[in-house]
């Protein structure tokens, strides 16, 4: 066996390392400011894994990389099935944003703009056009009552205009309302009729009007709510008009 002992091994020409085409067998320590070429055949280098310090910041796995921590990307991220996005910029989605579990979507926007969602939607104000909604009213609604003799017609209040057919004795009453909602009671005497109101009607003066009683007479009255409550509603009443 020989042994070389020397401080530094140059090439022949002095200006560069010697060549070993056979390579090198070292049965110590190897070090180097850095080195060059494949390390398929290393040993001892866990290659998945990568660390800071004794930390495992990031694991390959079967499925992919699992990254403990967080993750700075200076150009652009592509992924799927991501569970958490924390973003203080833009997030672009191309092809759309879907919300809830996979299987029975709630809601989900697409790349054109639109929304599509399967619950209910709240918010402080709507604007645009609402040509397209159902299950809303527009407009004034209104509510139609037979009275016949000796009876009350009740009026619901959550209805704008209220017309009543009359005939006999009929009193007119009320249900509901909101304060500062304007009424008109349309009335028709189907036959000879007086029809009277219940003490929530408040006239001008304390009077109340004397409708006509005429069968085929036609009558308006128009009324906003003052109040509404457990102290009693009260109703302030214009002049009965005659249409007769």
């Amino acid at each position: 066996m020989s042994i070389i002992r020397a401080d530094s091994i140059k090439d022949r020409s002095g200006n560069g390392a010697p060549t070993a085409p056979n390579g090198f067998q070292v049965t110590g320590v190897c070090t180097a400011t850095s080195f060059v070429g494949s390390g398929t055949a290393l040993t001892g280098i866990d290659a998945a894994t990568l660390k800071f310090g004794s930390d495992t910041k990031a694991q390959a796995v079967s499925g992919g990389v699992n990254i403990t921590g967080n993750l700075g990307v200076s150009g652009v991220l592509t992924y799927e099935d991501v569970t958490n996005v924390d973003s203080i910029g833009i997030v672009t989605a191309r092809s759309g944003v879907k919300i809830g579990p996979t299987a029975g979507v709630a809601g989900t926007f697409f790349a054109d703009g639109s929304y599509v969602t399967a619950g209910i939607i709240t918010a402080g104000s709507y604007r645009g056009d609402g040509s397209q909604l159902t299950g809303i009213s527009v407009g004034l609604s209104t509510e139609a009552s037979t009275a016949t003799d000796g009876t009350t017609v009740v009026l619901n209040l959550a209805k704008d205009d209220h017309k009543v057919l009359a005939a006999g004795v009929v009193t007119i009453d009320v249900t509901g309302g909101t304060e500062g909602d304007s009424h008109t009671v349309r009335i028709q005497n189907t036959g000879i009729a007086t029809v009277g109101f219940a003490t929530h009607f408040l006239f001008p003066s304390g009077g109340t009007p004397a409708l006509p009683t005429a069968s085929g007479a036609k009558s308006m009255i128009s009324f906003t709510v003052h109040k509404v409550g457990a102290a009693g509603t009260e109703l302030f009443t214009g002049a009965s008009v005659s249409f007769s």
